[in-house]
């Protein structure tokens, strides 16, 4: 029986990449490493900590997480003001959720400053949602399923209540580890990676609430 949807943030709320990775860029390239989109790729949807470490694994770079991850997220600030938008659908389909009286978490692999920024940026509020879960709130990031685990458990509904909103194939295969369903969005990866997922859509705007009641 479904009574909750748990969303994924870049991607399927916001799409992020770019800024996130021109302030990686930026960051890299003041310790004199210039880095190149396919880089990152790798990494994505695996949280900052991975995504910054990462990337620098690539470039031969020992990066220090603390430092490099505060300088990349004051960068992003900065770049991303005014210029992030929410994906299509989502405010329309947050209304519906809210409407049928389901509960709605955030479960993200960001840090908590970069998921305030995007939903500032997007016009949501933290109070829109039952819970926001980050990155820094668990030990083993997607694809392990921690992360949706604790996102159900904070909004009081058991995983298989839930169906979890993704982009990312680590995401979905977290999802579905964690015993919920999945609806997935072909904003950061083309359909024939995301077959693990129960649905699959182009973004929040073709969704039908509706459907995942079945």
């Amino acid at each position: 029986m479904l009574k909750g949807i748990l969303f994924d943030m870049d991607g399927v709320l916001v799409d992020s990449e770019e800024y996130i990775f021109e302030a990686a860029k930026m960051m890299f390239a003041e310790h004199g490493i210039i880095v190149k989109p396919e880089d990152a790729l790798p990494f994505v949807g695996t949280g900052e900590n991975r995504y910054i470490s990462g990337i620098g694994e690539t470039n031969g770079f020992i990066v220090d997480i603390e430092r490099d991850k505060a300088r990349t997220y004051a960068i992003y600030g900065e770049i991303t003001k005014g210029k992030l938008n929410a994906l299509p659908g989502v405010h329309a389909f947050i209304e519906q959720c809210k409407g049928k009286g389901l509960k709605i978490a955030v479960a993200s692999s960001a840090d908590r400053v970069k998921i305030a920024i995007n939903l500032h940026e997007i016009g949501l509020s933290a109070d829109t949602f039952e819970a926001i879960i980050s990155g820094e709130d668990v030990e083993r990031k997607k694809p392990f399923p921690d992360i949706y685990l604790l996102a159900a458990q904070k909004i009081g509904l058991s995983p298989h209540d839930c169906v979890v909103v993704e982009d990312a194939v680590s995401g979905v295969a977290a999802a579905k580890a964690a015993g919920c369903k999945c609806l997935a969005l072909t904003t950061s990866f083309p359909s024939e990676k995301l077959q693990q997922a129960d649905w699959i859509v182009k973004d929040l705007s073709e969704a039908d609430l509706n459907s995942l009641f079945v």
